[in-house]
């Protein structure tokens, strides 16, 4: 028997006589939970199924079981995890390794409010996502309900547009909640992320209704596509001087297109931390990846051959991606691509430019296309490129992992032996694997410098697994592992999924920044913790791996066993993250 054979599912049970205690509405014998019923609740999971809707992950409670009983009757599979905030993050990663919008359940008061990052970090990373949360029914409202949810307990950024969610409501009637559902077909049809809310009282969610209420409308949202004029504007000022591309996560669709025009226009490429992979790092066109983590030919290209125009490619050029850095600015101006017009001059006031809206995988087949037609790639000549290159290979020493030699075996094992999808966690990891890895193609990884909150991968590598096609392997530290984690939901549904943990006992991005600032680290060391041993108390296999000897064959162990697997990493605690190796360098100078 399986573990999901084991885990017992809801059965019918017959009318029972009245007893003295019983509760009027729960269990069995609730008419909205009969076989044979259908209730709004059942109504959204049959039009969320029919949006796209396969993976679902939440924390259950007593304020959302009636929307988790009409759940159950479509055609979406619900992950029980163990913490709202794992709930999300995994539910935007399950977005991001299908293409598909997910959902996430939670109940009234804390599950909500335990959401509320995760669903931060949706906005923010640019995922099709909906949260549905328990309310307190009107008639309740002020009478003292447990975890009372309504107006006067709730911000109206909750239940309203704006910041958190692009659509949000706490619907009363079933005619307000096709209204609802009807508002979020039509945001997930349009390009890029869309991030949701539904509120829902109990009273709405045990209504029984006709199974023959019709569906909400069907909708494509086509994005507009650049004119000839904009097309004909961005070659002829590609064509003033020197030139290059700058990626970020929202080209992440369209890498062949990019690539054929790089190489027929002889364009140097830079790429976001979120962006790797989307252009080849091994390209002989490809400068480096800029900002956090990122490789020192890109300041250097900057400094050296500094564009006249920078083509800007679904980017805001935030401070992860461009340390809003004066020098990294064109000379003449910038031509900005974005579906989001408020990215156009948000990171670098004071450089003339032009902002097309569109989306990025149209423009650039168009701005291809056109190039062709006018016989523009003729007129172009060889940029001069300073080529991020590879590290020296290092041999295993008989010590404390050094995090160079980690990043090293993961590329040769995980990025170049497997198809597994590689996350890294906000803190070391993310700079570590930014600075090190290298990918040839899109989709093979994910990291969250736009939100950066500690525990999204930790969590988020088991919605990827159990949504994608895919292994998953999460670069984790201590600090974030401590913090969230999903292990325990990963052993419950059998997730293909690696965590390796950078273990040194301490927040080390925040000690040696605090260092780097000369400062004495304040609070940044942490008791050491055996998280092998806390992987096989929940039912994972956990490998320690104390020196560089042991480590290239417990990552092989782990690729070769199904399931979720820990690898604990003794790392040397003595190495900066590439972040601050040069400020660090520059401190003790005295400069």
């Amino acid at each position: 028997m399986t573990v999901l054979e084991s885990i017992p599912r809801p059965v019918s049970t017959p009318d029972l006589p009245d007893r003295d205690g019983d509760v009027v509405g729960w269990g069995a014998r609730a008419p909205w939970s009969a076989p044979d019923a259908f209730t709004a609740s059942a109504f959204v999971g049959r039009e969320l199924a029919r949006l796209g809707v396969r993976d679902a992950f939440g924390v259950l409670g007593g304020g959302i079981a009636a929307f988790a009983d009409g759940l159950r009757r479509a055609p979406i599979r619900l992950r029980h995890t163990r913490h709202e905030a794992g709930a999300v993050f995994a539910a935007i990663e399950a977005h991001f390794a299908t293409d598909r919008p997910t959902a996430v359940v939670v109940t009234t008061g804390p599950g909500l409010w335990n959401a509320l990052n995760g669903a931060m970090a949706a906005r923010a990373d640019g995922a099709k996502l909906v949260l549905v949360s328990g309310a307190t029914s009107r008639a309740q409202l002020g009478r003292g309900a447990v975890q009372e949810t309504g107006p006067a307990t709730t911000p109206a950024g909750l239940t309203t547009a704006g910041p958190l969610f692009h659509l949000a409501a706490q619907p009363e009637t079933v005619a307000e909640l096709r209204h609802f559902l009807q508002q979020l077909a039509g945001g997930w049809a349009q390009p890029g992320g869309f991030v949701a809310h539904l509120a829902l009282p109990w009273s709405l969610q045990t209504e029984r209704i006709d199974p023959a209420t019709p569906a909400i409308g069907a909708w494509t949202i086509e994005a507009a596509a650049a004119p000839t004029s904009a097309l004909d504007a961005t070659l002829a000022r590609l064509d003033e001087g020197t030139a290059a591309l700058w990626i970020g996560h929202g080209a992440r669709g369209a890498s062949a297109e990019l690539r054929a025009f790089a190489e027929a226009a002889q364009l140097p490429v830079i790429c976001s931390p979120r962006a790797k992979g989307v252009f080849d790092e091994d390209h002989p066109l490809f400068v480096g990846v800029s900002g956090a983590g990122g490789h020192a030919t890109v300041p250097r290209f900057f400094a050296e051959h500094r564009p006249a125009t920078l083509l800007v490619l679904g980017s805001r050029l935030g401070e992860v991606t461009s340390f809003l850095a004066p020098g990294a600015t064109p000379s003449r101006g910038w031509i900005h691509v974005d579906l989001d017009p408020g990215a156009f001059a948000a990171a670098f006031p004071g450089t003339d430019g032009m902002g097309v809206v569109a989306e990025v995988r149209g423009f650039v087949a168009a701005l291809d296309a056109r190039a062709r037609a006018t016989g523009w790639y003729a007129r172009r000549t060889p940029a001069i490129v300073p080529h991020v290159g590879r590290a020296p290979r290092l041999a295993p020493r008989a010590a404390e992992v050094r995090h160079p030699y980690l990043m090293q075996v993961v590329q040769e094992l995980i990025v170049e032996g497997s198809d597994a999808v590689v996350m890294s966690e906000a803190g070391n990891a993310f700079t570590w694997c930014n600075f090190a890895l290298r990918f040839a193609a899109p989709g093979r990884y994910r990291t969250s410098a736009a939100w950066g909150s500690m525990g999204h991968f930790t969590t988020g590598c088991v919605g990827a697994a159990l949504a994608g096609a895919r292994r998953a392997v999460a670069i984790v530290g201590d600090g974030a592992m401590l913090m969230n984690n999903e292990i325990n939901t990963a052993v419950a549904y059998r997730a293909d999924v690696i965590w390796i943990v950078l273990n040194d006992a301490q927040l080390g991005l925040n000690e040696h920044g605090m260092s780097a600032l000369g400062m004495r680290p304040v609070e940044t060391q942490l008791p050491r913790t055996d998280f092998a041993a806390f992987a096989r108390c929940q039912g994972a296999v956990g490998i320690a791996v104390a020196t560089e000897l042991e480590l290239a064959a417990a990552i092989a162990h782990a690729l070769a066993t199904p399931g979720p697997v820990v690898i604990d990493v003794r790392v040397d605690r003595t190495v900066p993250s590439p972040i601050l190796a040069l400020r660090i360098q520059s401190l003790q100078a005295g400069r």
